[in-house]
């Protein structure tokens, strides 16, 4: 079923700016210290886990071979956006489509991506983090669809922005192949494909130290 609305009303703290950090500190941060910038505060990402990871690479490739020959550009989860003047968003995998907009080679970027997608993880602190706290942010800052993939349930939820700056369903799918994708004119998605690589992954094993 696809959601009729989806909107947050997360509230917005008033804080002193004394210890917090503007989006141009955030961006200059180096490779190595993580964590996206909500209210001029540097709060820590989601861990990420094989499944996570197989599935943005497997987005990121269907999108770079769509946009092969056409222009647009793809981007993975190290992108930093400024989505406020003291918020930024690094979404799992965003997408510029031909013809659009062009994001800036160089520090934070100000140009809003046609496209975001985030990989929903299995906490109950991420989850809302995806559903909720980030719809808002990615509304506010004017990204036309926003796609929310959870391998756990296997779904795809593709949210469009409306007139009135709030998203609402698009498309919802779980399997199958989508010859039809909403604002991308061309894209075929495999979902039947993605399920089958997150399925050639080994089970977990209890944690025993490296192996040898």
């Amino acid at each position: 079923m696809v959601p009729s609305e989806i909107v947050s009303q997360e509230p917005r703290g008033h804080e002193p700016d004394e210890g917090r950090m503007s989006i141009a500190e955030w961006a200059d941060l180096p490779e190595d210290e993580s964590g996206e910038l909500v209210d001029g505060r540097l709060v820590e990402e989601e861990v990420p886990d094989m499944v996570h990871e197989i599935v943005v690479t497997w987005l990121v490739w269907t999108f770079r071979s769509w946009l092969a020959g056409r222009g647009g550009f793809v981007a993975g989860s190290e992108a930093k956006f400024a989505v406020a003047p003291r918020r930024g968003r690094k979404p799992d995998v965003s997408v510029y489509v031909p013809g659009g907009a062009v994001p800036e080679a160089r520090g934070a970027v100000y140009t809003p991506p046609d496209l975001v997608v985030e990989i929903v993880s299995p906490t109950p602190r991420d989850a809302r983090r995806d559903r909720v706290e980030k719809v808002s942010d990615y509304a506010a800052f004017g990204i036309r669809f926003y796609w929310i993939v959870d391998p756990v349930e296997r779904t795809v939820e593709m949210l469009e922005l409306g007139a009135d700056g709030r998203y609402a369903g698009a498309l919802a799918a779980g399997q199958g192949r989508l010859e039809t994708v909403p604002g991308c004119d061309g894209l075929v998605l495999d979902l039947d494909a993605l399920w089958t690589e997150i399925d050639r992954l080994g089970p977990p094993v209890a944690d025993e130290g490296p192996r040898r």
